[in-house]
């Protein structure tokens, strides 16, 4: 219930979860998708592929068996098939003024929290680390991240806040 579709094909045996927005899209059979999906124009999802809660597609190909389970955006983006795309997986399809593809290659792995800074190919079974803020082709095989050393400086205080109406 409460699913918003205009001018798409949905396939048989597709799994459509409540309060999904699907538009000018692609459905393969035997997808899933939501709850709270968005296929914008240009999405094309094949046979088996699975786009989760909060996540958004736009002009986007998704391979088959390929996963986009969770507060995802892919735009301007191909995924292979049954690649998996972490929670929080960004691709950063726009410059200011050009949109820019992402492709992301069969059975890659992107961890959680990742932007990936177009144009930008991920290779067949590279995988990216969590957190990783990536702006150069990864090859095949190949695990990259990227990541700053966690730092702890001892004896901080927050900030805090002057009390309204008065001095401290």
């Amino acid at each position: 219930p409460y699913n918003l579709i205009r001018n798409s094909r949905i396939s048989d045996g597709v799994e459509i979860e409540s309060f999904c927005h699907i538009e000018q899209a692609d459905v393969a059979s035997a997808c899933h998708l939501g709850p709270y999906a968005r296929l914008r124009p240009g999405a094309e999802l094949a046979s088996g592929a699975r786009v989760g809660n909060f996540c958004e597609i736009k002009k986007s190909q998704i391979g088959e068996g390929a996963k986009v389970n969770h507060l995802s955006y892919i735009g301007d983006a191909s995924v292979g098939a049954n690649a998996n795309i972490g929670a929080g997986t960004i691709t950063c399809n726009y410059d200011g003024a050009n949109k820019h593809r992402t492709v992301i290659k069969d059975h890659a792995f992107i961890g959680s929290n990742t932007s990936l800074v177009a144009p930008v190919t991920i290779g067949k079974h590279a995988t990216v680390g969590a957190g990783s803020t990536i702006g150069r082709d990864v090859d095949n095989n190949t695990l990259a991240l990227t990541r700053a050393p966690q730092k702890a400086i001892d004896n901080w205080t927050r900030p805090t806040k002057k009390p309204k109406g008065g001095t401290t």
